[in-house]
């Protein structure tokens, strides 16, 4: 592994780790001290607002309207319905079924590559993608009936859509980080997701509980500062850092580091329990990834018949 490969890994396992970080901390602020609407809206102009200032003092880059276009779709994609539905889902689910859901992204990676890029279909990947498929809906299905649960099945879903559009955010994005530094992809995306979504969110924002406090409550206020930048402006920035390293699937692979951490944590603290459904979703939708990663891709398909 040479040295880009190498820091593209880093990156992308910090990107991972804070995101895993983020899971118990969102669950924490939502809805009492923050609704999620309105959490989601501050973390898009948030980062709008980072980006636009980093960018005044890196190199200028002109961006082709037809790139623009693309942007626009990565950013509805990876941010906006992404983040959206993430934030609306954990706020009706738990840390442990976002982690476990998270974990699916490979799944979704390796499926769009089978239809993008024209990947083949191995029974290794095949038997992958059921086993990954069938971790997850046991998840879902358990949550509908365990009726003291704080999961949900709209929540699930929520979620499972949500890994879905990062999928395709991290699937679409790969030639534009090759063209595009991360600020300059950044600023545009979170532009057009801030601009989108501030019509139908910005009253969320002026409701939240936290912001009509008689006295600062500095825990609530540290939890949404790094939900804004530790969990929004530095790992999208590392994100396309890391796909001009290494390949989208690679990428995806390192959604495995979020169940570990949100978990320990998610249970060090009480905000959530693990049962023996949790644990065999874990382990079957881990199985399904292994072995999904692990197929060979056409390109060494193609190397095997020289």
């Amino acid at each position: 592994m040479n040295s880009e490969k190498l820091k593209g890994h880093i990156l992308i396992l910090i990107t991972n780790i804070l995101f895993a970080v983020n899971m118990p901390i969102s669950k924490y602020l939502l809805p009492a001290h923050v609704p999620p609407e309105g959490l989601t809206i501050m973390r898009m102009a948030f980062a709008c607002v980072m980006f636009w200032i980093v960018s005044l003092f890196t190199v200028k880059e002109k961006v082709p309207l037809k790139d623009l276009g693309m942007l626009f779709v990565c950013a509805l994609c990876g941010v906006g319905i992404n983040q959206g539905l993430f934030i609306v889902g954990l706020n009706r689910s738990s840390p442990v079924d976002a982690s476990i859901i998270a974990t699916a992204v490979p799944i979704f990676v390796l499926l769009l590559a089978v239809v993008i890029l024209k990947e083949p279909i191995t029974r290794k990947k095949s038997f992958g993608v059921f086993m990954g498929v069938s971790g997850g809906l046991l998840l879902v299905f358990s949550s509908t009936h365990a009726t003291d649960s704080i999961s949900s099945l709209d929540g699930d879903m929520m979620m499972i859509v949500s890994g879905l559009m990062y999928a395709i955010y991290l699937v679409l994005s790969k030639p534009l980080s090759l063209r595009y530094s991360s600020v300059t992809m950044m600023k545009w995306m979170f532009l057009f997701t801030t601009l989108t979504l501030v019509p139908f969110t910005f009253r969320h924002v002026l409701d939240a509980p936290a912001f009509h406090r008689e006295v600062w409550d500095f825990t609530e206020l540290g939890a949404i500062f790094y939900v804004l930048f530790g969990a929004t402006f530095l790992p999208y920035l590392l994100i396309p850092m890391s796909l001009k390293r290494i390949r989208p699937t690679t990428v995806s692979m390192y959604n495995y580091v979020q169940p570990i951490v949100a978990s320990f944590i998610a249970v060090m603290i009480g905000q959530d329990t693990l049962s023996w459904q949790k644990v065999l979703s874990a382990v079957l939708v881990f199985t399904g990834v292994y072995l999904v990663t692990q197929s060979k891709s056409r390109e060494d398909m193609e190397k095997g018949k020289r």
